[in-house]
């Protein structure tokens, strides 16, 4: 299997709160992998670590077999939380500030706005925007730098039906492009919907980790991980 980034016993603490606990993601090249989690469960902080915007207390994160480096952010783009956006401009001047700032032609704005399919908004200032359209705007600016991998946090928080049902069909068409997506959820009809493989997340565990068999009842699935994971942590801190 050819892995696009794995993470080798990745662990975070914020002071005496261990949030994250020796987690060995494996991502495939070209999918899309749902990592899966109740909220709190960790996944934000893994993310934020693959993304530079943390750090880990231990362990380590590999992007194609080596060891994760500051310049590997050239090839990964992310929508972490809210997309920072100027409600001010339009989605063009948006992204002409980021290519101005990252030193990227100003025609890939037009693809990425394609990609998206914003490219009809034309003057409308951002601050117009519907939820939706924020946050596929969001994703254009992560395409800028034409990632190999994209990062997605919890895309769909938010979002009518209509914007989740557009937002499922991009996703969707990015591996076909060459783009891997790890996109996080803790909604279980999304990661089932999106995901050809599926990580669960919970009490900063993995507990699970597979391409993901659209027979499994993964409600089922969850629970069963998610209650496992519960019991050590309270046996954990039987012994503390």
């Amino acid at each position: 299997m050819d892995y696009i980034l794995e993470t080798k016993n990745l662990s975070k603490s914020f002071k005496e709160n261990k949030v994250v606990k020796g987690v060995n993601l494996q991502i495939p090249k070209n999918c899309v992998y749902g990592l899966l989690g109740a909220n709190g469960a960790g996944k934000s902080t893994i993310l934020k670590m693959m993304t530079g915007m943390l750090y880990p207390t231990s362990g380590e994160i590999m992007i194609e077999n080596h060891s994760w480096e500051r310049k590997d952010l050239e090839t990964i783009g992310a929508l972490i939380e809210e997309a920072a956006l100027y409600p001010n401009l339009t989605a063009y001047e948006n992204l002409k500030v980021r290519t101005l700032a990252l030193g990227i032609k100003e025609s890939r704005i037009q693809e990425v706005l394609d990609i998206v399919d914003l490219k009809n908004t034309g003057k409308k200032k951002v601050g117009k925007f519907s939820m939706g359209m924020k946050q596929r705007l969001g994703i254009a600016v992560a395409l800028l730098n034409n990632p190999k991998l994209l990062i997605l946090d919890e895309p769909t928080n938010g979002l009518d039906p209509f914007g989740i049902q557009d937002l499922r069909e991009l996703i969707r068409s990015f591996p076909e492009k060459g783009i891997t997506v790890i996109v996080s959820s803790h909604i279980l009809s999304e990661i089932s919907q999106v995901a050809d493989w599926v990580g669960i997340i919970a009490n900063g565990i993995l507990g699970y980790q597979d391409r993901l068999d659209k027979e499994i009842d993964l409600e089922e699935l969850f629970m069963k991980v998610a209650k496992e994971n519960y019991k050590e942590v309270l046996n954990d801190d039987k012994h503390i």
